[in-house]
């Protein structure tokens, strides 16, 4: 149980790598404020966390509206008095190289990516600064530390979003808080099968083209993920402060010959 007793909130949780991490954190003690867009996704996961005889319960926000995100915290401090981990895993993918994104587009994943982790951390972190306690983990991606082609509005988001997390957490630190991000490669999550499946016409290619990036030759599965927040969001990691934390395959620092 290394998250015994933990409130914890994980935004975009009703699929994908948000999902997979709430069910872990439930299963090692935490009660899970599940959050999404989706309301029938989200009480899917709730669901899925109680069936196994896990804590959680559903908190509709969108986190680009300041009002939305200030009433699932206040009502999430209403039902349990307090935030011990905020997961800041809601976000959008990007495709297009900058000459190719539309503005409209652009600011699509600038305010869903970027504004969605500033709204959630801006109305939680008084509650963690009062109590001199909390871990915030923040969702960058490995291309916040690398080029790769036709995805210039969400590397620009995931770069800032590890830029954030460093000046968060100098700012944070004299208040007991710890704010890392989770870096990973390319994930197969339901949203990134979809996606593949449907943008190109020979899908399998595409896959084995992603596969031969990685020094493992395979995918990562949200599972990988989860399992690295788990470790940011537990006292294990309590000497990891402004950290980038690669789960990538060995995409970022090494190379197949």
């Amino acid at each position: 149980m290394r998250l015994a007793d933990k409130i914890v909130l994980i935004t975009g949780s009703g699929s994908g790598i948000g999902r997979s991490s709430a069910l872990l954190f439930a299963k090692e003690g935490a009660f899970v404020v599940v959050n999404d867009l989706n309301a029938d996704k989200g009480n899917e996961t709730v669901e899925e966390i109680n069936a196994l005889g896990g804590r959680a319960s559903f908190v509709y926000a969108d986190v680009t509206d300041p009002d939305s995100v200030q009433s699932m915290v206040s009502e999430t401090l209403a039902a349990h008095g307090r935030i011990d981990v905020l997961f800041n895993n809601a976000g959008i993918s990007g495709v297009g190289a900058l000459h190719e994104v539309e503005p409209d587009d652009w600011d699509r994943v600038i305010r869903v990516n970027i504004r969605g982790v500033y709204l959630p951390s801006k109305y939680v972190l008084p509650h963690m600064m009062e109590r001199a306690s909390g871990t915030i983990i923040n969702m960058s991606s490995c291309i916040a530390e690398m080029g790769l082609a036709n995805r210039a509005s969400y590397a620009a988001t995931k770069g800032a979003v590890l830029a954030l997390t460093k000046s968060m957490q100098v700012d944070y630190a004299k208040y007991n808080i710890r704010v890392n991000a989770l870096l990973p490669g390319t994930i197969m999550t339901p949203f990134v099968e979809n996606y593949l499946r449907t943008s190109y016409e020979d899908p399998e290619a595409a896959i084995a083209s992603l596969k031969s990036r990685q020094l493992s030759n395979e995918l990562g599965r949200p599972e990988d993920v989860a399992k690295a927040a788990l470790f940011l969001a537990s006292d294990e990691s309590s000497f990891m402060m402004g950290s980038p934390l690669y789960i990538d395959g060995g995409v970022v620092f090494g190379k197949n010959a």
